[in-house]
């Protein structure tokens, strides 16, 4: 779950299990962006996450190996939003893939080209046979007059 929980902040988590099934995608972004559009997430950043979710889903679906669903965890606190999409496939080698020679004209890998330009961090997790965790973190800015940005502040502490 999260990493960078502060004390007193608040969280709004989806947690979804889902068929691999290209139907499942549009599912995953609208989820995710209603959740960011109701705490009033400010348009741009929600773009950001909303494309990048859709190309981690996009990868399960063309590069997971056996195994019918997947999982996506979306996490949106006062400070980030946070994304796990894991597949139980067979893995990949996500390390030669570091660094900056895939570009967004490359005929594979634009994917994960995307979700680094997008997004503040990108992770890959994977074992042989155990299948990947893509983990992508975006920080948040929000339109204060938004009546549900209230939720995800915490509680002033005594004084303020």
């Amino acid at each position: 779950m999260p990493e960078l929980l502060e004390r007193d902040e608040f969280r709004i988590n989806l947690t979804l299990q889902l068929p691999r099934d290209r139907v499942s995608i549009p599912v995953v972004r609208h989820l995710t962006r209603d959740a960011l559009v109701e705490v009033g997430v400010v348009g741009n950043i929600r773009d950001d996450v909303e494309l990048a979710v859709t190309e981690a889903c996009a990868n399960v679906l063309d590069h997971a190996g056996n195994g019918d669903a997947y999982d996506v965890v979306v996490s949106v606190g006062g400070r980030t939003c946070e994304i796990r999409v894991v597949d139980v496939g067979r893995g990949f080698d996500y390390e030669s893939l570091s660094g900056n020679e895939i570009r967004t004209d490359d005929e594979s890998g634009r994917g994960i080209a995307l979700m680094r330009a997008l997004m503040d961090t990108v992770r890959f997790s994977s074992e042989p046979e155990r299948g990947t965790i893509v983990h992508l973190v975006k920080g948040l800015d929000f339109d204060d007059a938004s009546p549900a940005r209230r939720l995800l502040q915490p509680d002033p502490a005594p004084g303020e």
